[in-house]
This record gives C-alpha cells, sequence and structure tokens, in this order.
C-alpha cells in the first residue's frame, strides 16, 4: 500500500511519519511506500520505504510525478497558518485553496477511491461563539485561513458524496506543543508549555480566564491514523470531523504545569492580553463531539496527561504510550 503525506515536514506530519513508519502498516494493510511532500525538508530517512518529494503541492507535475504509481491514503497536512494567511492572503490562497484543490482533483476518480484525510481547523467556526457548540454546528470563519479550510471541508464531503475519493476533513484544535509556532494565532497554547517546561519567562497575550480547544501532538497524531482505518460506510454518514478536545482555560493549564514543575514557575508567566487575540483563539466554549466519539476518536482524557504527552521531549518521555489512550496505534515519537 502506497500513503501520502503532505506537510511532511512539519510539526504535526513528521510525527505521523513517525508513526506509519513504526506501525509498518494501516487497517492491516503493510506499508511497502511512504510518499512524503514538503516544500523542504530537514529531517533525513534511511527507511527505504520513503521517498521525499520537495516542492508546492500546488504544481500539477510535481503531483503527478508522486501519483505516477497510484496512492491508497492521502494525509494532507499542508498549509499556510492562520496569521500568516491572514497577512499573506495569495500565498494562502494558493497553497491553502488551489494547492488543496489541486491534489483532490488528482486523486478524484483513482480506482479504487483513495482514503483522504484532510487537515481542516477549528478556525473554520469564527470568533462569534457563545453557549456550548455542537460539532454539527454553524460555521463563520473570520479569517481567510478558515474560509479557505471550509470551503475545502465542502468538496470533500460533495466528492464523498459523489464516490469519486474516499475521504474526511477533521477539524484540528489548538496542537501542542509546537517547538516554534511563528505564523500561528494560537502560538500561546505551545508557548505558555515549553516556556514553563524550561524555566523561562513568559508574557501571555491572552488572559488567565481565556479557554481554548487543547490536543497533543501524539492524541492528534492517534486520531489521523484513526481515520485512515475507519470503514467507508461510516464515513459516509459524517465526513466533516470535528476531534473531540479537553475545554481549558490558562490558569487550569498553569495549574497542571506548576503541580508537575513546581509551584515556584508560576512567577514565569505574566500576563498582558491582547484584546485581538483572546477574541479569535481565546473565547472557546465546551463542544460536544458524540459522532467523532462514535469512530473512536478521542483527546487526552484530562490536563494533566495533555502536559505530559504535549512535554514528553522536555520530560525525556519520547517512546512512551499515552496513559489513557484508547486506540490501537500509539505515537512513539513526538517530533
Amino acid at each position: 500500500m502506497r500513503v501520502l503525506v503532505t506537510g511532511a515536514d512539519g510539526f504535526i506530519g513528521r510525527a505521523l511519519v513517525a508513526e506509519l513508519l513504526h506501525a509498518s502498516d494501516v487497517a492491516g494493510k503493510k506499508i511497502t511506500r511512504l510518499l512524503l511532500v514538503d516544500r523542504q525538508f530537514e529531517k533525513q530517512y534511511s527507511d527505504s520505504r520513503v521517498r521525499i518529494h520537495c516542492g508546492d503541492i500546488g504544481d500539477p507535475r510535481l503531483l503527478r510525478r508522486v501519483l505516477a504509481d497510484g496512492v491508497s491514503i492521502v494525509f494532507h497536512l499542508a498549509s499556510v497558518p492562520g496569521a500568516a494567511a491572514e497577512k499573506d492572503y495569495s500565498l494562502g490562497y494558493q497553497v491553502n485553496l488551489l494547492g488543496s484543490q489541486e491534489i483532490i482533483e488528482q486523486i478524484r476518480c483513482m480506482e479504487p477511491a483513495v482514503r483522504l484525510v484532510f487537515a481542516s481547523s477549528v478556525a473554520v467556526y469564527g470568533d462569534e461563539l457563545a453557549g456550548q457548540l455542537h460539532e454539527r454546528s454553524f460555521v463563520r470563519p473570520r479569517l481567510s485561513y478558515g474560509c479557505h479550510k471550509h470551503m475545502i471541508e465542502l468538496l470533500v464531503d460533495d466528492l464523498g458524496r459523489r464516490g469519486e475519493i474516499d475521504g474526511c476533513a477533521v477539524r484540528l484544535p489548538g496542537v501542542v506543543a509546537r517547538p516554534q509556532s511563528r505564523g500561528m494565532g494560537s502560538a500561546f497554547m505551545s508557548d505558555l508549555l515549553v516556556h514553563i517546561a524550561e524555566d523561562r519567562h513568559y508574557i501571555c497575550p491572552v488572559s488567565e480566564t481565556a479557554t481554548a480547544w487543547w490536543l497533543s501532538l501524539k492524541c492528534c497524531v492517534e486520531n489521523l491514523v484513526r481515520l485512515a482505518e475507519v470503514d467507508a460506510a461510516s464515513l459516509d454518514k459524517h465526513r466533516i470531523i470535528q476531534l473531540p478536545v479537553l475545554h481549558l482555560s490558562i490558569a487550569q493549564v498553569v495549574d497542571a504545569l506548576a503541580k508537575r514543575f513546581g509551584e515556584e514557575r508560576r512567577s514565569l508567566v505574566t500576563f498582558e492580553p491582547d484584546a485581538h487575540i483572546e477574541k479569535l483563539f481565546g473565547q472557546y466554549p465546551k463542544i460536544r463531539t458524540p459522532w467523532a466519539r462514535q469512530l473512536g476518536l478521542a483527546h487526552d482524557g484530562n490536563v494533566h496527561r495533555l502536559v505530559r504527552n504535549a512535554l514528553a521531549e522536555h520530560a525525556g518521555e519520547l517512546g512512551k504510550p499515552a496513559s489513557g489512550a484508547t486506540h490501537k496505534h500509539l505515537v512513539k515519537e513526538s517530533v
């Protein structure tokens, strides 16, 4: 079986590739070739199954070369992050919208139908969130990034209905802890964790009462692999999927960090709220995800597991499975 990962050298991409290489199979089928696409690669691989392709995902010629011998599963992760896409509309449009359309067009109507797992974002919901949300709640994106993600969600849903791809769009929350979060409005989520873990001062751009949706890298990758394994009949019911998330305030996360690393580290954090950032990324309400849970998807369980899983590298815990994980596949590496 041939598997394609776009954005393969990114934060989530590297961890996903590590899991796929470790697992060696998806849904009981052996991975014979792992095709990796990104604009550039810092990570190198010695595994003979890996083929690296550097270039723009919107380049039709590159994609034709990559897909020449067919593909069974596509994990489409590549994108320009939200704040960067808002600053440079043309770049976001080319990558997040046109690049995604090009990939889908090239796998459309392949036989058998290709399983596509498209990484969408909670940015589709916008900033007018009140009360408790449901995974089927109305969306109104307020960033170009979220608009383009929602457009591709609808395309995936429509082509799935037509039977031309076997796809799903999965809305990712703030996945932590990124070592570098440039270009992301939700960067404070990772930066808070990393700075306290490394005993460094951090100026937080949202208040202690700000709330966000949290998921560790380990749990995120596990869910992505699960979506590649779900039977096609189940996906026919709903192809746009919101991952289960932990709804936590900054204060709750700081409490968990203080418990893990020592009470004295509370003093490392000072708060200088930015009203714009807090409105867009720090006012998320609770959200119910019953359909995602029926598919076997899950969050980290509680804030303490989230912190431990997200900071596994800092705690020297690489290679240990996430306690509380419920799925077949567990991430063995956090990159």
